[in-house]
């Protein structure tokens, strides 16, 4: 199980990344269309570096001609204040319970020499789920490689829709993202596992898939993705709660407004392949769905 891909960690911007059908250098945007009107689903990658500033002309083009923004959240109207407020009561553990005593000795010790090499006391993280522990993690291996979620493409397309006053909606609070991740703890050990092989070879799980998300490499998610849901306890559970239920709740939403007004559409990316995805059910939907 990868878990880059795997953790769309939402208010927290973790990469997830955005293909095409083909290599075509470019990436991902398709146009939805019933009874003559057309809508967009463009998948995003939540961190990005200078190189990624400044959307693709087709992407503005297509925000341009649409008459409302749909986002996961909506993260522009919310303050660090804000942010902070709503989702500590998620990342804080309860009951008496500590980051200590919710992992294995092993992956407890390999945590605080992850932190003592940077000069960081695990004590700060006593109280900290486990995921939120990761998600920090996360953050501070995509800045030492210069990546950031001010370069995030979620970003980029809520300043634009805004820029040019188009209106922005949501499919989901920042409380029910925050929520799902409460539904993996029964796995805390194998998360702290996987995360850190990750980080054990960042070309591959980084960079490898920054590099596929620009250039539009459809095989290249359709693999990460197999790789990252696989047949274990641990993927299927992932996979229902990351992305099966909320692509499920997303397309329930949409299919009820496609055709009806002309939507814009961002989500994280690793939610539109495969069978669960949201190409393939909105196709099944009657929806006619091509690759601009």
């Amino acid at each position: 199980m990868r878990f880059i891909q795997r953790f769309n960690a939402l208010f927290f911007m973790v990469l997830l990344l955005g293909f095409s059908q083909c290599a075509l250098a470019e990436p991902g945007l398709w146009k939805i269309e019933k009874n003559g009107i057309s809508s967009y689903l463009f998948g995003t990658v939540h961190v990005g570096d200078k190189s990624m500033q400044g959307l693709p002309k087709k992407v503005t083009s297509a925000i341009e001609s649409s008459d409302k923004v749909i986002v996961e959240v909506d993260i522009s109207t919310i303050s660090a204040t804000e942010m902070q407020r709503r989702s500590l009561p998620f990342m804080m553990l309860k009951d008496g319970k500590t980051l200590q005593s919710e992992l294995s000795v092993d992956n407890f010790n390999k945590l605080q020499k992850y932190f003592a090499d940077k000069s960081i006391d695990i004590a700060m993280f006593k109280n900290l789920a486990p995921w939120a522990v990761m998600v920090t993690m996360m953050q501070m291996e995509f800045q030492n490689v210069g990546f950031s979620d001010q370069y995030g493409i979620d970003k980029q397309v809520l300043a634009y829709a805004q820029a040019h006053n188009k209106p922005i909606g949501e499919l989901e609070t920042l409380e029910l993202q925050m929520e799902m991740f409460t539904h993996l703890a029964v796995m805390n050990d194998k998360m702290i596992e996987e995360t850190f092989e990750q980080l054990a070879d960042v070309d591959t799980y980084f960079f490898g898939l920054i590099n596929a998300w620009k250039s539009g490499d459809m095989k290249t998610l359709a693999k990460f993705y197999n790789e990252s849901f696989d047949d274990s306890q641990y993927g299927e559970l992932s996979e229902q709660v990351m992305l099966i239920d909320r692509n499920n709740n997303w397309v329930k939403q949409l299919s009820s407004r496609i055709g009806k007004e002309k939507l814009f559409i961002a989500v994280g990316a690793l939610h539109l392949p495969e069978q669960h995805g949201l190409l393939k059910q909105l196709t099944d939907k009657g929806f006619t769905v091509t690759r601009i």
